[in-house]
């Protein structure tokens, strides 16, 4: 049996090393240590800086060793271990941890920039944004699909109840990014995003009028600044446009609903973040669809593509494939991230993305910012931190 253990400065001498067994006198877990109390009379033959495995000798077993003045005895050995060698099994774990976390979210804000930057240029070259949502989502399907087929992923064991508990969550989630989608075919970036830090308000105002569920008092009031900051940059908008701005409040709304279907719905399932939102971008493609061709269709989209070939060139194929691939990486780093994280770690995450959004892109698209409009941002994107940490 091999033992470790940490503590103070002792000295451990040549002579504790060897313990007295009475055939008597049962032995006591104390009996293996007798020199832990004793003052040190000798050299420390033990360094006291490392851990100190002790070995014990047929203990369990009790194998004796005859001594002619002492009697029969129990051996013990003891060495020194490096400090790693005790630690190693925790520490690194830990270390890969935070470090995958931190992976995870460069990734997640990285590619939401990129997302953001490519999805704007493809809007403004081409105004459909019903079409643009579908292509988002086919593209993150069939990406799926093939690394299902390929093995590269596992695919997920579902069933029918599955796809049942996961229907509203796709309706919620279509309409959603929809909206999010027609509010920056309309507005720019930066506004959108400022306008949907307000969900959080949306998700109160949701919890306690429709489900009943109460909140701390410091919840409501981060809603103020929330509210108010969402509302001041509106106002101040150089851009503003009603179409915009509603978009952005019914994504907030319909993102709310689907997190809470999601909550509702999925309590059991064992599927893994990465499968759970390919399977939503599968339904949500099924939804989308036949709405996409019924309110733009085919003819437009054809016109659209000719005009937008035109102005920008063959480029304009990239940029939509670009933006079709970012959205489904970005979305999907972040529900890999919420198996890895809590809740609240990924509602500073999400502020932070708002921020990183924002800021990059005023600088890339040169967008006109007022200092009250800057203001109103700061406000509602402090007001959403302060709510995540209300809300815990």
């Amino acid at each position: 049996m091999i033992s470790s253990l940490r503590q103070p400065v002792i000295g451990i001498t040549g002579s504790d090393l060897v313990l007295r067994q009475r055939h008597a006198t049962p032995i006591k877990a104390r009996a293996f240590l007798p020199s832990l109390s004793r003052e040190k009379t000798q050299r420390s033959l033990v360094s006291v800086q490392k851990p100190l495995h002790i070995v014990s000798l047929g203990v369990g077993n009790f194998v004796p060793v005859k001594d002619d003045e002492r009697g029969d005895l129990v051996k013990c050995g003891a060495y020194e271990a490096d400090r790693s060698e005790v630690e190693a099994a925790s520490t690194p774990s830990e270390a890969a941890k935070k470090v995958k976390i931190g992976i995870y979210f460069a990734t997640w804000w990285a590619l939401n920039v990129v997302f953001n930057i490519y999805n704007k240029k493809v809007l403004n070259a081409y105004p459909y944004p019903w079409l643009t949502s579908t292509l988002s989502l086919a593209c993150g399907s069939l990406m799926m699909l093939i690394s299902w087929a390929t093995r590269i992923a596992e695919a997920p064991k579902t069933d029918l109840e599955f796809w049942k508990s996961l229907f509203p969550v796709a309706v919620a989630h279509t309409i959603g990014h929809v909206a999010a989608t027609v509010s920056m075919s309309k507005v720019a970036v930066s506004f959108t995003h400022i306008i949907k830090s307000g969900e959080p308000a949306f998700s109160v105002l949701v919890s306690r009028f429709i489900l009943g569920e109460t909140f701390p008092v410091p919840v409501y009031l981060s809603l103020l600044p929330i509210i108010g900051g969402c509302a001041l940059a509106a106002v101040t908008e150089l851009n503003f446009n009603m179409t915009g701005f509603m978009g952005a409040m019914i994504s907030n709304l319909a993102f709310v609903f689907r997190n809470i279907f999601s909550k509702k719905g999925m309590k059991g399932k064992s599927v893994s973040g990465m499968n759970y939102y390919a399977c939503l971008s599968i339904l949500s493609l099924a939804i989308l669809t036949p709405f996409a061709i019924a309110v733009e269709g085919p003819q437009l989209w054809a016109a659209g593509y000719q005009t937008a070939i035109s102005q920008i060139g063959p480029q304009f194929i990239w940029w939509v494939a670009a933006q079709s691939v970012f959205y489904h990486l970005y979305n999907q780093v972040s529900y890999m991230s919420l198996d890895e994280i809590s809740p609240l770690t990924f509602s500073i995450g999400n502020t932070m993305k708002r921020i990183s959004v924002i800021v990059s892109s005023i600088i890339i698209f040169h967008t006109p910012v007022q200092p009250i409009n800057a203001l109103g941002a700061a406000i509602a994107i402090l007001g959403t931190f302060l709510y995540s940490q209300a809300k815990q």
